[in-house]
């Protein structure tokens, strides 16, 4: 952790608003209770750390979703690593399948100078 061990840490999450709208989440779906303007959200970001330890926190610009705030306890279990890349390889439903794929035999590529 960066600095002092303590108890609450928010993390900003930035959301990327194609990703948003690709899922077909507009505005006016979110839950009003845990969306905040962000000049409301400046003037009481004190309350909004304290309702991010029981859910996530979405802060609006220009009536968009731009940014989510979520506990500390979230964002790592969000974030845990859940294996090595071995493991996922080894548990793989194509592991052991003997697949017989053929490689391309091109001829080397060009160098830049």
């Amino acid at each position: 952790m960066i600095g002092q061990p303590c108890t609450i840490i928010v993390i900003l999450v930035i959301l990327v608003f194609a990703h948003l709208t690709n899922r077909n989440t507009a505005p006016d779906t979110l839950p009003t209770d845990d969306t905040w303007t962000l000049a409301n959200a400046k003037a009481r970001l004190s309350e909004v750390i304290d309702r991010a330890q029981t859910g996530p926190q979405v802060i609006t610009r220009h009536g968009k979703p731009n940014a989510v705030v979520v506990s500390a306890e979230e964002w790592a279990r969000k974030v845990e690593r859940k294996g090595t890349l071995a493991e996922f390889l080894l548990a793989s439903p194509l592991h052991g399948a003997n697949l017989e794929l053929e490689r391309e035999h091109d001829g080397p590529r060009d160098e830049m100078p």
